[in-house]
C-alpha cells in the first residue's frame, strides 16, 4: 500500500543506485513526480527518464548515472520562505554547495538555488546529493 508516491519513487531510485543497476521503473506516475525527475535530470543526478503508458497510472523508466549518494522525500512538506532555505539546507544536505533541495513553488518545481535566485519560497519536496 502506497502512501507517498514521491517517497516511494526516491526509495526505488536509491535502492537501484546502491545495488548498481542502470535503471529502475517507478509506478504509479504523476505530473509532480515527472517534474521532480526533470529537476534531477537537469542537475545531473539521473541521465534520463521516459514515461510509458501501461493502461493504469503509467510508468517512469529512469536511467541512472551513478551520481546519487542519497536521496529522499521530506515529510512533512514544510513551507519555507526565502530566508529559511538556508536552515533546511543545513538540516538535509551534508555540506554547503553539495546537493540540492527540491521545492514546489508558484513558478514550478525547482532547486533551492533557483528559488533563491528568483527570491521565492515554497514547499520542500525532496533532497538529493
Amino acid at each position: 500500500m502506497q502512501h507517498d508516491p514521491i517517497s516511494d519513487a526516491l526509495v526505488a531510485i536509491r535502492n537501484a543506485e546502491t545495488t548498481g543497476h542502470g535503471g529502475c521503473a517507478i509506478r504509479p506516475s504523476s505530473k509532480l513526480l515527472g517534474r521532480v525527475l526533470k529537476v534531477m535530470q537537469e542537475e545531473g543526478y539521473i541521465s534520463g527518464f521516459e514515461f510509458e503508458e501501461d493502461g493504469r497510472a503509467g510508468v517512469f523508466k529512469v536511467n541512472l548515472s551513478g551520481k546519487i549518494n542519497r536521496c529522499g522525500a521530506i515529510r512533512p512538506r514544510f513551507a519555507v520562505g526565502v530566508g529559511e532555505i538556508i536552515k533546511f539546507e543545513e538540516r538535509y544536505l551534508p555540506a554547503q554547495d553539495f546537493g540540492v533541495l527540491i521545492l514546489s513553488t508558484t513558478k514550478g518545481v525547482m532547486t533551492n538555488k533557483q528559488a533563491k535566485e528568483h527570491g521565492i519560497g515554497g514547499r520542500l519536496l525532496a533532497f538529493v546529493y
